[in-house]
């Protein structure tokens, strides 16, 4: 198989990870006889820093002649400390995400047994988890009309949906669900957004299509606890723009640490992966970041943008051995973890290769 491959390493320690989701990718090229092309890009503060601008041309016109991209992270503690900066990092990621389509974001939530006590819940809470987000990508606030009043004292941004949006997503969420455990749960605040609820008639309506699957509503807030409270009763979950970005983030303390999350941005043309975590500033270049979550994208977009499923769960099971063989970094490293087996982005990224390499043999 032929496959040309963009990466964007973005800010922080975005570098730092997708070096090793590059290393994967070249080790199961040469392995299973594929071939696999790659090209830079930039975005986000780095290509600010460059351009002026956040998502330069050049890395559009690259993203869409690849077959799936691979992104580190974006953003900078100057922006966040400057609310007043006009372009900012993450309107690169925005920008791309609509440029191309990308509707659809799933994150999946699955709780290596390994990683029972990295988590702050109770392993009996969580054991067993396997959740598989659907987050709505081009509507909500985040892409609707923002004002400022000229006094400055007063701001909005438009919370706006359109059927059509809700439709897309709600059908790949329900067909997905197929594929599992057939149950449904959407989330959103129709009991005071007038947003959510259209957002709720229209999911109701998919439903309808799809009898077989199991359909439950529930309200943002009250998702938030019960994820806490009792994860297991997940599987599918579907959501809106803000609040698939927030409880997603919070669904990664159920695997331990944001560091072992990985996502797909996906539409109906080229697939965007990246780990879900932040640039993380305060610990760029210090070889400190985890690079599970790059990695695990990978095999997402093995699986989803190539159908290579044999060479993803390979990739899975690869890192599953690392973590039955105690190693760790820092993030997910709890008390009794072995000091000596706390490792560093590098020493972790080479022992996914020397476990690769193994599961590969025996196959």
């Amino acid at each position: 198989m032929k496959k040309h491959i963009l990466i964007i390493p973005g800010d922080g320690i975005g570098p730092e990870v997708t070096t090793w989701g590059k290393a994967v990718l070249e080790q199961i090229a040469a392995d299973h006889e594929h071939e696999f092309t790659f090209e830079d890009g930039i975005m986000g503060h780095a290509a600010i820093e460059a351009t002026g601008n956040p998502l330069p041309e050049e890395t559009l016109t690259k993203a869409r002649g690849s077959d799936a991209i691979l992104f580190g992270a974006v953003g900078h503690a100057k922006y966040d400390n400057d609310p007043t900066l006009k372009v900012r990092p993450e309107d690169g990621l925005l920008k791309i995400r609509k440029e191309l389509g990308l509707y659809a974001n799933l994150r999946p939530v699955v709780l290596f047994d390994e990683l029972l006590d990295a988590s702050s819940i109770k392993p009996e809470v969580l054991k067993g988890t396997d959740i598989l987000f659907f987050r709505e990508l081009n509507g909500d606030a985040y892409f609707g009309e923002k004002k400022r009043s000229e006094d400055r004292d007063t701001a909005s941004d438009l919370m706006i949906y359109h059927r059509y949006e809700v439709e897309r997503i709600a059908v790949k969420a329900f067909e997905a669900a197929r594929t599992r455990n057939k149950k449904v749960c959407s989330i959103d605040k129709a009991n005071v957004l007038e947003s959510s609820r259209l957002w709720r008639e229209v999911v109701q309506d998919i439903a309808k299509e799809y009898p077989d699957v199991q359909t439950v509503h529930m309200f943002a807030d009250t998702a938030a606890m019960q994820l806490i409270k009792n994860p297991r009763q997940f599987d599918v979950v579907l959501t809106t723009n803000i609040f698939g970005d927030i409880l997603t983030d919070e669904a990664s303390q159920i695997a331990g640490s944001m560091g072992m999350l990985a996502s797909a941005s996906i539409g109906d043309g080229t697939g965007f992966f990246e780990p879900i975590h932040g640039s993380a500033h305060d610990i760029a270049g210090q070889n400190k970041a985890n690079p599970l979550a790059s990695i695990l994208s990978v095999a997402l977009m093995l699986d989803i943008s190539f159908g290579l499923k044999e060479e993803a769960i390979g990739l899975t099971d690869a890192v599953r051995q690392v973590l039955k063989l105690g190693f760790r970094t820092a993030d997910i490293a709890t008390e009794t973890t072995d000091s000596k087996k706390i490792l560093g982005t590098k020493e972790m990224g080479e022992q996914v290769l020397i476990l690769l390499r193994q599961t590969l043999s025996v196959k």
